[in-house]
């Protein structure tokens, strides 16, 4: 690894979270932006997205240069490639892409063990979004009745949000009792929400959202309501930074911004 900088490649530099991601690291001393990938970029994407010269647009494996850090902001459909990838070339992966299921997160995690390296996967670089996972999860301890609603951009790809449904297993690891089975009979499918851990999930998406969550628990006489809202991207980039300066340290793949925070 660099000694003086964190050497990034950035997967997926043409969208919204991508493109902020490269002014962030260009804008940071401790980080330098040494490549950006997409399989369907041109050469002239680097000028598009006013990239400094030096940093290459690779649309191969072969162009990549060399780096430390492969930062991941893709689609859930290729975004298990990009790690496989990123591993292949002796890269910490640091993956903001959501999509990736269970069994593909621990298939990754077996494949980073046997290269020997450390990595993190991220389901919301928000602190606010963290920060409502982990009191979730407290709350479930007293209230195992709950149901998440998530509010994302009407361009958002996947449903639910990866940021749902890690926050759905937080409550599931929460609780300390089952909830109450749901008696409700419904004449349209779907309408009580998907379920994950024995929590449903309610997704929304519209154009004027961002990215909104809130938790609703139910007790005897009584309820309480955990609610997280986004209103710009630049408030992720202080958890991409965060992690970008972490994730070289890490000697396992992992899940969570939290795993980073001291």
């Amino acid at each position: 690894m660099s000694e003086s900088k964190i050497r990034v490649i950035v997967a997926g530099f043409r969208g919204s979270m991508g493109t902020a991601s490269c002014q962030t690291i260009l804008n940071d001393e401790r980080f330098e932006l040494t490549g950006v990938f997409d399989p369907h970029a041109a050469l002239t994407d680097g000028n598009d997205t006013h990239l400094p010269s030096q940093v290459v647009v690779a649309t191969t494996e072969d162009e990549l240069p060399e780096a430390d850090v492969w930062l991941d902001f893709t689609t859930p459909t290729v975004v298990e490639h990009n790690v496989e990838v990123a591993l292949r070339q002796g890269l910490f992966p640091l993956v903001g892409t959501s999509g990736l299921t269970t069994a593909q997160i621990k298939a990754l995690q077996a494949l980073a063990a046997s290269a020997h390296l450390g990595g993190l996967i991220v389901p919301n670089f928000g602190l606010s979004a963290v920060l409502l996972t982990q009191f979730a999860k407290q709350a479930a301890r007293y209230f195992p009745n709950a149901e998440i609603i998530e509010m994302h951009h009407a361009d958002k790809r996947d449903a639910p949000s990866g940021t749902a449904v890690a926050t759905a297993h937080a409550i599931a690891a929460g609780r300390q009792q089952q909830p109450d089975l749901d008696h409700t009979e419904s004449s349209v499918d779907g309408v009580r929400g998907g379920i994950v851990d024995n929590v449903p999930i309610h997704a929304v998406r519209l154009p004027g959202y961002l990215a909104h969550e809130q938790v609703l628990f139910g007790g005897t006489g009584e309820a309480l309501t955990i609610r997280q809202d986004t209103y710009d991207r630049e408030s992720f980039m202080v958890g991409v930074k965060l992690a970008l300066s972490k994730v070289t340290t890490l000697t396992e793949l992992k899940v969570g911004l939290e795993q980073v925070l001291d």
